[in-house]
């Protein structure tokens, strides 16, 4: 459940702490990214607390990681690549957390 939670209290704070002219913007863009969870829909179960979803889910695969991270500095596009980048970064942590297993 705490991670859960860090996908909206992590990206409010960035927005909040680097973006404060446009913070509310920053956080709308970043939290339309959780949207990349759709990719959970495809798995059996859908929400497995002990799998990891870095290498596991088609939208969460290492090959995107560094097309994710190309974003934030594309000015139009760095608030998605800022919340890509935060998602996968807390879905690796909790890969750690739970497996043991470090993917960034």
């Amino acid at each position: 459940m705490f991670h859960l939670l860090l996908h909206f209290i992590v990206p409010l704070l960035v927005a909040l702490i680097f973006f404060r002219e446009h913070w509310q913007k920053a956080l709308i863009i970043m939290m339309l990214t959780m949207a990349v969870d759709i990719d959970h829909l495809l798995a059996t179960p859908i929400y497995d607390p002990l799998r990891c979803s870095i290498g596991f889910h088609p939208l969460h695969q290492l090959v995107f990681i560094p097309a994710y991270l190309a974003l934030c500095f594309i000015k139009p596009l760095k608030f998605v690549g800022l919340g890509l980048m935060i998602h996968m970064a807390l879905d690796s942590l909790d890969c750690k957390i739970n497996l043991g297993v470090w993917f960034m």
